[in-house]
């Protein structure tokens, strides 16, 4: 069971700028609103391998999840992977130069690993509810991205 959905904002800013907030884990808090806190897991600068435990408020419930890099181009893509509740979630950022300006696109999927009958019938039931929720707050880290990159 796979979910995705994929988001872009226009940001008046260079590729490298909105690549500067966009890998800058330890900032992040900082950043989005969404986000708690962040607890380095790995040491030196944003590469293949990085890793990190993020805090957010997810639906009402504090969840602290376990992401890494796992796929990094400078300044032009970024993939971040996670594992949790028994489902793998990938965000992956492409950031193209267009206009002055830069499209920051995040591609986010959500796939169930080891689906049960339970579980099919829960994503069925809620499946459409939780990606709307998700975009939601996909749509917000992208404009606060946005709003740091302009204003550095």
């Amino acid at each position: 069971m796979n979910h995705s959905t994929s988001l872009t904002q226009h940001v008046n800013a260079s590729a490298e700028k909105v690549w500067a907030v966009i890998s800058d884990i330890p900032g992040s808090a900082a950043t989005l609103s969404g986000v708690e806190s962040i607890q380095m897991v790995s040491e030196g600068p944003y590469r293949e391998g990085t890793r990190w435990k993020e805090t957010r408020s997810v639906l009402g419930r504090r969840e602290t999840v376990e992401m890494w890099v796992s796929e990094a181009d400078p300044p032009r893509s970024t993939t971040v992977m996670a594992l949790h509740g028994g489902a793998e979630y990938t965000s992956r950022f492409e950031l193209a130069e267009r206009d002055g300006g830069t499209d920051l696109t995040l591609t986010f999927g959500a796939e169930v690993l080891r689906p049960t009958v339970v579980s099919k019938v829960m994503m069925a039931l809620f499946g459409k509810l939780g990606m709307k929720a998700t975009r939601k707050s996909l749509a917000k880290d992208l404009a606060e991205i946005a709003a740091k990159a302009e204003s550095l």
